[in-house]
């Protein structure tokens, strides 16, 4: 791992983190999380298990210091790596069709679904959070996987135009 690849994943993290603090709140202040849009971002950049271990616990711990769900620190961190290696997995098999926008968008929408699931799980099964966990699937995950999709077709294709130009060297320039 260079420190190239380092830096260009750590400034996925920060613009994400910047998206998630200043986009508001909605639903009782429960918010889309950006900082998974740019992890997967990340982790289709580069596909590899160091790579995707960083970025799901830097994401992870970051979304954890910002979250506006009552103890939500741990159910991030917990989130964002089993989200992670679920999306790496599915990325391993879908194989060359990862770097396809519609399939992409797809990977996200999956990912997005097993974030919600995991952190409300961990939320009120480890941590006994009282609330209601089908609701909160309906009223926040279910908007957060369209905004996330958006916000993926929006935001990947940028970054990939941008990744080609440079000479960093990554899944979508090998």
């Amino acid at each position: 791992m260079n420190t190239k690849n380092l830096v260009l994943m750590s400034l996925l993290v920060g613009v994400g983190a910047v998206l998630y603090i200043i986009i508001p709140g909605f639903n009782g202040g429960m918010k889309p999380d950006f900082m998974l849009t740019m992890m997967f971002i990340g982790i289709l950049l580069f596909p590899d298990a160091k790579s995707v271990f960083l970025l799901g616990i830097s994401t992870g711990v970051i979304s954890g210091l910002f979250s506006t769900f009552p103890g939500g620190f741990v159910p991030n961190i917990i989130d964002k790596s089993v989200t992670a290696f679920v999306f790496f997995a599915l990325i391993l098999v879908v194989n060359k069709y990862a770097k396809k926008l519609p399939i992409a968008i797809a990977l996200t929408c999956v990912g997005t679904l097993v974030s919600g699931t995991v952190f409300l799980s961990t939320a009120i099964f480890i941590f006994g959070a009282d609330v209601p966990f089908v609701g909160l699937l309906l009223a926040v995950v279910l908007p957060a996987i369209a905004i996330n999709a958006i916000a993926f077709f929006v935001i990947y294709p940028i970054i990939g135009k941008l990744i080609k130009r440079t000479k960093f060297e990554t899944a979508l320039t090998v």
